[in-house]
């Protein structure tokens, strides 16, 4: 419920939503922590990051399939964004992103895609050769 008031909370106000749903003993969710509680204070003014462990909210790891240890989504006026990484998965970040300046990059991105109306926008890095040895 309180994931719900967060998402809804800023609908008046211009900004978007990350939320890092996983586990806060997870190692993936600890680096991924570390650096969302970094740039927190860079983004302030165009996002507004939560940690949620997803075992206190079951529906949400039903409803947006969060099967991953850690996955970062992103919502703007209510409305879930989706961030084309070239994945094949549009609908969620499911690794730890460990640079900070790309974090920031996608963040932004997402807030100017979402202020025009989009619910898609393309991320500034393709990570499809992220895990190709």
């Amino acid at each position: 419920w309180q994931v719900d008031q967060a998402i809804i909370s800023e609908e008046d106000q211009d900004r978007v939503i990350v939320i890092r749903f996983g586990h806060d003993t997870d190692p993936t969710c600890m680096v991924q922590d570390e650096v969302l509680m970094s740039i927190a204070d860079k983004v302030k003014n165009f996002a507004k990051i939560y940690c949620v462990d997803i075992t206190e909210v079951p529906d949400f790891s039903s409803m947006y399939e969060l099967y991953d240890p850690c996955t970062t989504m992103f919502f703007y006026r209510n409305k879930h964004i989706m961030v084309d990484l070239g994945t094949g998965n549009n609908n969620k970040i499911n690794w730890a992103l460990a640079d900070k300046q790309e974090m920031i990059d996608i963040i932004e991105t997402v807030y100017r895609g979402a202020r025009k109306g989009r619910g898609l926008v393309v991320s500034p890095k393709d990570y499809s050769t992220k895990y190709r040895y």
